[in-house]
């Protein structure tokens, strides 16, 4: 399967947020700080909840060293890292327990909904533009409460890392906007 140009798009950025010290590739290091940032950006969320979602970084990086280390130096490529669109299946299960996670950082009251001020503050530690997230949030179709549903988030995060899939909420993270 070829995958569609909004799909290497998306890993793209990925990569290069993942990326956390700006060195061109990935380490385990930059997951840790990751991590860190994340798991901050909901201070109210339960310590089992940042547990979860620090473990599903770690699973996350642990995955890619496994599947994807060609060259067997601890460190993911662009390259290396790119080849996520190629064989998604290979990643399915990190990728579920990273959405699941995530989805449920931004829930800290565990009533099956996240707020607009909970997502916003994921997804500006992990370093999407703050004019993109806004576009992602309301394109899922927030409630009159401005709130979207966790499995809503969770399930566009499996999309996100889906080759086949383009014109999905998630695309709206590699937007180029102005002003």
């Amino acid at each position: 399967m070829t995958p569609t140009n909004e799909a290497t798009a998306r890993v793209q950025l990925v990569f290069s947020l993942f990326d956390a010290d700006g060195n061109g590739c990935l380490e385990a290091a930059d997951f840790e700080l990751m991590s860190e940032r994340v798991t901050a950006a909901v201070p109210t969320a339960a310590d089992g909840v940042k547990e979860r979602l620090a473990a599903s970084f770690r699973r996350y990086w642990e995955t890619l060293l496994t599947e994807l280390d060609a060259n067997g130096d601890g460190r993911i490529s662009p390259e290396e890292f790119t080849s996520i669109v190629l064989n998604p299946q290979r990643f399915d299960a990190a990728v579920d327990e990273f959405a699941e996670a995530l989805a449920a950082m931004g829930d800290p009251e565990g009533d099956g909904v996240v707020a607009r001020p909970e997502f916003v503050a994921l997804m500006l530690a992990i370093g999407f533009a703050p004019r993109n997230i806004e576009a992602l949030f309301d394109a899922f179709g927030p409630d009159a409460g401005d709130r979207i549903r966790v499995d809503t988030w969770a399930e566009g995060i499996r999309d996100y890392y889906r080759p086949e899939k383009s014109g999905i909420p998630g695309d709206h993270l590699t937007a180029t906007t102005s002003g």
